[in-house]
């Protein structure tokens, strides 16, 4: 498939029928969305548990409700936006493409990096359009981020870090015990997003070193309709790692489901002629703030004036634009495999006391256009 990106008016391209896996918390937020994209259409809605496929049906008026088999086998579905539980996200990402089917898979790729592999390769051998969440560096707020950082804004990027402190999802989540099972914690939830927009604008990762714990062995869900009930936690839920990235960067990174209260910057980026703060990488929008070297003070650089709120929906948006145009999607599987990597590689690092070289890189994605429309 070609790299370049177009610029074709939207109204000319017919959407991508798609049909959605998994209703859960989040499926809300895209079916929201797929209202304001002009590239997708969904059109079929499917999940383990029929009436919350029904439910979300009749609240967002998709005409089709059908398992999982009847949506594989539709011809008339294109791309598949699998939003399931992370253990799902590889088995049925491998079955759709299997089916001949685009797929947007909700982040991680998979839980096993040999599952995320097989699904990059055998897009690659079927020539399928494979993306995978986030997507939120398409966002305004990280898109100018972009535009400071390959304009040289703060010279050469040296170092960096990154936070994501936080006391876990059962106060919130109304079904948060997958957090706390394999292909759960602070790092394989939450890494995603800090882990996409770190190489969205420096590039990839060369090598990680990592230390990592389960620092409570249970957990109390305090949301409804749970409250009270307790988690049993296998996954560590406290990670620290460092990157050195190939472009001669390093990074420190930490996710945390153990911390109560901190005052940390959820990214800041040095450079030899400056500092740039940026916002949560778990949205779209946000300040993004820039301090030169002999600057005073730090200024505060308006974003991109689109796409600010929660877009969530833009990477499958973009992938169909991608399966219109013969381009890669930006939020691809390559990108989203080279991740998946490096989160294996700082828990394998913990594991066994050593630095871990990468073997998958990715290209950064292209740069949204600023009168892009998705």
């Amino acid at each position: 498939m070609a790299g370049g990106f177009d610029n074709a008016v939207m109204s000319d391209i017919t959407p991508v029928r798609v049909g959605l896996i998994g209703c859960g918390n989040i499926s809300s937020v895209y079916l929201g969305n797929a209202r304001r994209l002009r590239s997708i259409e969904i059109v079929a809605l499917a999940d383990r548990l029929p009436q919350r496929a029904e439910q979300r049906a009749r609240e967002f008026d998709i005409g089709r409700v059908c398992t999982v088999d009847e949506l594989l086998a539709d011809d008339q579905i294109e791309l598949v936006l699998n939003l399931t539980t992370p253990e799902a996200h590889g088995p049925l990402g491998l079955r759709a493409l299997e089916a001949g089917k685009a797929v947007y898979n909700e982040k991680p790729l998979a839980i096993a990096l040999a599952d995320g592999r097989r699904m990059v390769a055998l897009a690659q051998q079927r020539a399928l359009v494979l993306g995978c969440a986030p997507d939120t560096f398409l966002g305004g707020a990280w898109q100018q981020a972009r535009e400071l950082v390959d304009a040289g804004a703060i010279g050469e990027v040296v170092a960096g870090v990154m936070f994501m402190p936080s006391h876990g999802p059962e106060s919130w989540h109304p079904d948060p015990e997958f957090y706390y099972r394999p292909g759960g914690g602070p790092l394989l939830d939450m890494g995603p997003y800090y882990l996409t927009v770190l190489v969205s604008l420096l590039g990839p990762v060369r090598r990680a070193v990592g230390m990592a714990r389960a620092s409570f062995p249970t957990r109390t869900i305090t949301s409804r309709p749970r409250a009270g009930q307790r988690i049993d936690v296998q996954v560590p839920t406290h990670v620290a790692g460092v990157l050195e990235l190939a472009g001669g960067a390093i990074v420190t990174l930490l996710t945390s489901f153990d911390i109560w209260h901190a005052n940390l910057p959820p990214i800041e980026l040095y450079g030899a002629d400056g500092s740039l703060g940026l916002p949560d990488p778990n949205g779209f929008g946000g300040r993004v703030r820039l301090r030169k070297a002999d600057d005073e003070q730090w200024q505060t650089i308006d974003p991109r004036p689109r796409y600010l709120d929660n877009w969530r929906g833009l990477g499958p948006a973009d992938a169909a634009r991608a399966l219109r145009s013969g381009r890669r999607p930006r939020a691809d599987g390559t990108l989203a495999l080279h991740v998946l990597e490096v989160m294996h590689a700082i828990l394998q690092a913990s594991e066994s006391g050593r630095c871990i070289e990468l073997t998958t890189t990715c290209d950064r994605p292209a740069p949204l256009e600023e009168q892009e429309e998705l």
